[in-house]
């Protein structure tokens, strides 16, 4: 969906999967700033919005993803996965319950897919699951904002900032208000620093939540079972995962930022070295300079220097090997 915000001065349309919002509004760095300043909003109506009402809908849900959610207090903001029956990473979802119902925004475009299969997987539970995508949009505001809320918007508060579920119709309203603008590239950056992984970034067909440091945040290990939970399980307590997170610092005389797929390898072996694991995000960092987050195999050292393409980078370690 494209956003009205695309018509504000200086945006700069984003590409690939956050198609449709801006990208940044002319001033990268800015925008960085302010939003870890605690000011400003950044648009994510891109974002599919979904929910779930009726009386079953959080016993039913806690049957189906990785977080324990039966006792979610209105108000709680949390996260949680889907999995397939052999552990991969489906969908991640950004919950919260306000009492009636539980909002959720997944990422864009995988909202049909989702609503699939928890409609598959309905049979006697009182619950109705539907698409609010064209109706709300989601915007985040930073850790320390203190702009208004509008009163009776669905509202997921984490340490990092809060999501506002808001009527698509005022969202230009609402933005013009509580400015200054950030793109999606300023959100992307502030998320690489923290580590936050992303699905369609950070995953691929066979990734699973240990490799992420999803074990925790959004995998709860003493719950009941849920489709995938069987490796899940086996991991934490007989093994490894066979690869890992790892933050990079990157040479920052490089011009190019290496893309989502760049193989990784062992600085000493050089460009034409056995590839050990690949950039899933890059981004310019207002503070720290050109950083990325990689997947790389679990038994790389943590103190090896590493390329990433044919640029230099430095790890620190996000999931331990």
């Amino acid at each position: 969906m494209k956003s009205p915000l695309l018509s504000q001065p200086g945006a700069v349309p984003a590409e690939g999967r956050d198609e449709g919002v801006a990208a940044h509004y002319g001033d990268l760095f800015r925008e960085q700033r302010a939003l870890a300043d605690g000011s400003g909003l950044v648009d994510l109506s891109h974002r599919g919005v979904v929910t779930v009402t009726g009386g079953d809908r959080l016993a039913w849900l806690h049957l189906l993803i990785t977080q324990h959610v039966t006792e979610l207090a209105p108000g709680q903001a949390t996260e949680a996965l889907i999995l397939s029956a052999n552990g991969h990473i489906e969908h991640a979802m950004y919950l919260v319950d306000d009492g009636e119902t539980v909002w959720m925004h997944v990422e864009p475009g995988t909202q049909g897919e989702l609503i699939a299969y928890l409609e598959s997987m309905k049979f006697f539970y009182r619950v109705e699951v539907a698409d609010r995508t064209e109706d709300y949009a989601v915007v985040y505001l930073p850790a320390g904002s203190i702009a208004e809320v509008p009163e009776g918007a669905v509202v997921r508060e984490t340490a990092y900032g809060r999501d506002l579920f808001l009527p698509r119709a005022g969202l230009e309203a609402y933005a013009a208000g509580h400015g200054p603008l950030a793109g999606v590239l300023a959100h992307e950056a502030l998320r690489v620093e923290g580590h936050r992984p992303r699905v369609g970034f950070e995953t691929d067909h066979r990734t699973i939540p240990h490799e992420l440091g999803w074990i925790g945040t959004a995998v709860h290990l003493q719950k009941g079972c849920y489709r995938g939970q069987e490796t899940v399980a086996r991991v934490h307590n007989l093994g490894k995962p066979p690869r890992r997170l790892v933050f990079l610092h990157l040479d920052g005389s490089e011009v190019h930022l290496p893309g989502h797929g760049t193989p990784v390898r062992l600085a000493a072996d050089g460009a034409e070295g056995r590839q050990l694991g690949f950039v899933t995000t890059s981004a310019r960092h207002h503070e720290l300079g050109p950083i990325a987050l990689a997947l790389v195999k679990r038994n790389v050292a943590v103190d090896a220097e590493l390329l990433a393409g044919d640029t230099a980078a430095a790890q620190e370690t996000v999931v331990e090997p």
